[in-house]
């Protein structure tokens, strides 16, 4: 018997989970699948670098702690070059050349036997992780579709959902302990870098834009406005090593809370920047949004900060509770510093020159991930509690500055600045 067609009055067919979860078919589907591969890649590596390098490589750790941060400090610089070659060449096939890059210097780490060799082959991925950033904020504008603001919190989601269980999957690796092992890591990092160019293959080509007739040819390097938002967004950004580096020290040195909350702060940040990033981004759509945001952020780092101090010196379950308590109200902040920082980034920056603008702004991230572990640390382990509300202190002024820079980059006109300046 045929089956009659179904009436024009029933009920769509509801969407999958898998429909739900993924960008629709297109452009946006295969970047957000190219980034979930790179980011898959980078927890691996992130979480068994080190161990690699001194166990079976065979460096001291601080040869390891060196060469990474000349490779760091190389790249920072790199950004730059990297993002107006794909401004000016084409998104794309700059992402694809940076993917193959890292992947030929991810297989120099399997090859390499002394300090030297080492600091080469770091410099050369430092310039690789420094051009993947600029070079894909173009890909990312140019396919933000109607709603570019939800597609960057969803790519931050899949990120860092991406590194997460990376993460775990180079625990199994930690745990075996054996030189194959941590040499399957490494391969795995560059078949990453690789299965990432060959995902963007997938993607159409974007055409350069043209820059306007008056534009200069560094004018990220002169745009004063977006210079302070990237100095504004560095001194914020220090608080990304919170959850990692400080709140594990204080945990275990200054409170009486179970060892085992160190991981259990950290996967409820984790948990919580996943499931959340795409629901507090929305609506960040232009510049007035991410300044009412980041002074949003600033109230809440504050709070979470203050919050984490009082866990010093008390009873074990007033201790958890505390910390608990304030890694929601920490990473509440932190979504919303993240859904404003990326509006900065790109709502601020000339189409025609987002990669050059990225890699301008990817400097004060890079600045404040490397000036991090020594602020954080003098200011809240060196001075105690009062270290902890100079820091919130910090975080709370950074964030109330963010609506009056949009004031000023709304007076402030250039040929190359873009309409997203303007405020309602």
């Amino acid at each position: 018997m045929n089956t009659p067609p179904r009436a024009a009055t029933d009920e769509p067919v509801r969407p999958g989970l898998l429909e739900r979860l993924l960008p629709g078919p297109g452009p946006r589907r295969t970047l957000a699948a190219a980034t979930f591969v790179n980011a898959f890649g980078s927890g691996m590596f992130m979480s068994s670098s080190a161990l690699y390098f001194t166990r079976v490589v065979h460096l001291p750790m601080h040869q390891v702690a060196f060469g990474m941060f000349v490779g760091a400090m190389v790249g920072l610089v790199a950004g730059i070059y990297g993002g107006r070659i794909a401004d000016r060449w084409g998104a794309r096939e700059t992402q694809i050349a940076v993917m193959l890059a890292g992947a030929a210097s991810m297989g120099g780490f399997l090859l390499v036997d002394a300090f030297w060799s080492f600091v080469l082959i770091s410099t050369l991925t430092g310039i690789v992780f420094a051009a993947d950033k600029s070079s894909r904020a173009p890909l990312i504008r140019g396919f933000g579709g109607d709603d570019p603001a939800g597609f960057r919190a969803y790519l931050r989601a899949g990120t860092n959902l991406g590194i997460s269980l990376g993460a775990l999957a180079a625990g199994v690796a930690i745990q075996l302990d054996t030189a194959p092992a941590y040499l399957a890591l490494v391969a795995g990092r560059a078949l990453s870098f690789a299965g990432c160019a060959l995902a963007l293959l997938w993607l159409p080509r974007l055409a350069p834009i043209p820059a306007p007739p008056l534009s200069g040819r560094w004018d990220a390097l002169r745009d004063r406005p977006y210079l302070a938002a990237t100095l504004l967004n560095c001194l914020m950004s220090l608080h990304f090593a919170v959850p990692t580096f400080l709140l594990p020290l204080w945990i275990v040195e200054h409170t009486q809370a179970p060892r085992w909350m160190v991981s259990g702060v950290l996967v409820l940040n984790t948990v919580l920047v996943i499931t959340l990033q795409v629901a507090v981004s929305r609506n960040v759509a232009d510049p007035r949004a991410a300044g009412v945001r980041m002074r949003w952020a600033g109230l809440a780092i504050c709070a979470g900060l203050g919050l984490m101090a009082a866990a010093g010196g008390m009873p074990a379950w007033a201790a958890v509770a505390l910390l608990v308590a304030a890694t929601a109200v920490y990473t509440l902040g932190e979504l919303w510093h993240a859904a404003a920082a990326m509006e900065y980034s790109f709502g601020l920056a000339p189409a025609h020159a987002q990669g050059q603008y990225a890699g301008v702004f990817g400097l004060g991230g890079g600045l404040a991930e490397a000036l991090a572990p020594s602020v954080l640390g003098a200011l809240a382990l060196g001075l105690g509690t009062p270290g902890w509300f100079l820091l919130g202190a910090l975080f709370l002024t950074v964030g109330l500055a963010g609506r009056p820079l949009v004031a000023w980059a709304s007076r402030t006109t250039r040929p190359s600045r873009v309409a997203a300046y303007e405020t309602p």
